[in-house]
């Protein structure tokens, strides 16, 4: 019995010996990670901010040192598009929270074919961007498009009204079109945090008399008050680098009326091949998203704690 219990000791001090040590495996864990980020995400980003301090196109590179960036300072047009960028986020995420809070209420109801309307409000999201935009193409098309022909029968318009070839109405037109596609996922987060606030909540108000709106006030908001601060920071980080729906709809015009941040960075690099002034825009796109990063992160654990400790 004792031969038999000093061989398993031994047998496990084998074993142990040849495992290797706890920061070694750890290593070998995480290293392919931070090897894809090093390469996908680092790499271009310390090259990109390289750039911003050269004179760079197809001919070659010079370095010029904060030049690319004092012209971005002094240049009245970037300045315009920075407010732009800003005005075209504020307004799209507050249309998506908006529709989104009051399409996530109703498909919380209990209603008949409730289901079927949760499957309906899924399409924006599921499909392809590009060929949502194309869709729209055609809707915002003054000759063929449904909606020019429907206010010409209204007597809204004499005649074709093109949507995406006036300043005012590309820039509402590309709005509408962001909301249209980012509603969806907005709807579905509030959906699934009101589906987490406690029945017993809304039982008990409801035998003390309260109202529906008193209940969605005091009850339904606050409850889903963090996933809110959620979406409302990480939709406009969403908002700020979109593209594919500006570049398909009216590629920045007309008259650069819808170039954001974004379209300016893509047309100033890849368009016109001034690689150096396209790097410093971008940036400062990355920096003005870092500080959406910190402000997200500040606001999130300040509801988080506020919430989490019963002041509500």
């Amino acid at each position: 019995m004792a031969e038999t219990s000093q061989t398993a000791t031994q047998t496990f001090q084998v074993r142990q010996s040849r495992t290797l040590p706890e920061s070694v495996f750890a290593w070998m864990l995480i290293g392919p990670a931070m090897l894809f980020i090093a390469v996908i995400v680092a790499w271009p980003l310390a090259e990109t901010v390289r750039l911003s301090f050269m004179e760079a196109d197809l001919g070659g590179e010079q370095y010029v040192g904060l030049a690319n960036y004092a012209d971005l300072m002094d240049s009245r047009k970037f300045h315009q598009t920075i407010v732009r960028t800003f005005y075209w986020m504020f307004l799209s995420v507050g249309l998506k929270l908006i529709l989104g809070l009051i399409g996530a209420t109703l498909l919380n109801a209990a209603v008949p074919g409730r289901g079927l309307f949760r499957v309906l409000v899924m399409p924006p999201w599921v499909i392809p961007i590009a060929i949502g935009c194309i869709g729209w193409l055609w809707l915002y098309n003054g000759y063929f498009g449904v909606l020019s022909g429907t206010m010409m029968q209204l007597g809204i318009t004499d005649g074709p009204f093109e949507f995406l070839a006036h300043k005012q109405s590309a820039f509402y037109s590309a709005v509408v079109t962001d909301v249209w596609v980012g509603t969806p996922m907005v709807t579905l987060f509030f959906l699934a945090a009101m589906q987490g606030v406690p029945k017993d909540l809304y039982e008990a108000a409801y035998v003390d008399g309260a109202s529906r709106w008193y209940r969605f006030r005091r009850i339904t908001i606050p409850q889903i008050m963090p996933v809110i601060v959620s979406m409302s920071l990480l939709s406009a980080i969403f908002t700020f680098n979109s593209f594919e729906i500006i570049w398909i709809l009216t590629e920045g015009g007309p008259r650069s009326a819808t170039t954001t941040l974004i379209v300016d960075t893509y047309k100033t690099a890849i368009s016109n091949f001034k690689f150096g002034e396209g790097s410093a825009r971008a940036v400062v796109i990355v920096i003005l998203l870092g500080t959406f990063s910190l402000i997200y992160l500040f606001f999130l654990n300040k509801v988080n704690k506020y919430y989490g400790s019963g002041k509500k």
